[in-house]
């Protein structure tokens, strides 16, 4: 009799368990910030041991490195390609960072984490992988790199003084005018090529 059902269950079981882990984490370090939460603590929500957090992922700054990954690697923010990705993204911006808007995880991990030296190292490399590379790719030609972290920067503090903060004049600006204002800003660190005709904004005569 094969023993392969048995093994195919073992390995799914450990699959399991280590997205639960995965999934602990990601929600502890969002939550609380990689100084406010310890191995133990991600164990227990996990509802497994701290011994077994360090057998799949070595260390808690590990853990953590891959809770990052999963966290930024999604396209929360940043949507639309060519010239859709200004107003696109100025949107789907102004849309996450409504106040009955459901919370931008990948920014309150980063928030909350910053002050540690080697987890804002480990964030700043996830930044690089993920949005910041397609941004730079999408913005291309000559200084995209800078283009796309200042493009990132806006997006972090629009979400900081408006969502976070709520300063006056962002918490309650008009969805659509302030949309257009972002959207100008993100045309500027991404000039269409010469001969391109600008859009006009969706719904403007």
């Amino acid at each position: 009799m094969s023993d392969r059902p048995a093994s195919d269950r073992r390995r799914r079981d450990a699959a399991a368990t280590r997205q639960a882990i995965l999934d602990a984490a990601v929600a502890a370090f969002t939550r609380h910030g990689y100084d406010g939460v310890g191995v133990r603590d991600i164990a227990g929500n996990a509802g497994v041991t701290a011994m077994l957090i360090n057998r799949y992922f070595g260390s808690k700054e590990q853990l953590f490195a891959e809770a990052v990954d999963v966290s930024f690697a999604p396209r929360t923010v940043i949507t639309g390609t060519g010239r859709e990705l200004a107003a696109s993204t100025a949107r789907t911006l102004v849309a996450r960072t409504e106040p009955d808007a459901e919370e931008l995880g990948p920014f309150l991990l980063m928030l909350r984490s910053a002050a540690n030296p080697r987890a804002a190292e480990i964030m700043r490399e996830a930044i690089g992988r993920h949005a910041g590379r397609h941004l730079a790719e999408e913005l291309s030609g000559a200084g995209a790199e800078v283009r796309a972290e200042l493009m990132l920067a806006v997006q972090a503090g629009v979400w900081l003084m408006r969502r976070v903060i709520g300063t006056p004049a962002l918490a309650e600006a008009h969805s659509e005018d302030l949309a257009q204002l972002v959207t100008t800003l993100f045309q500027s660190l991404h000039p269409a090529p010469a001969g391109t005709v600008p859009q006009a904004w969706p719904g403007s005569d």
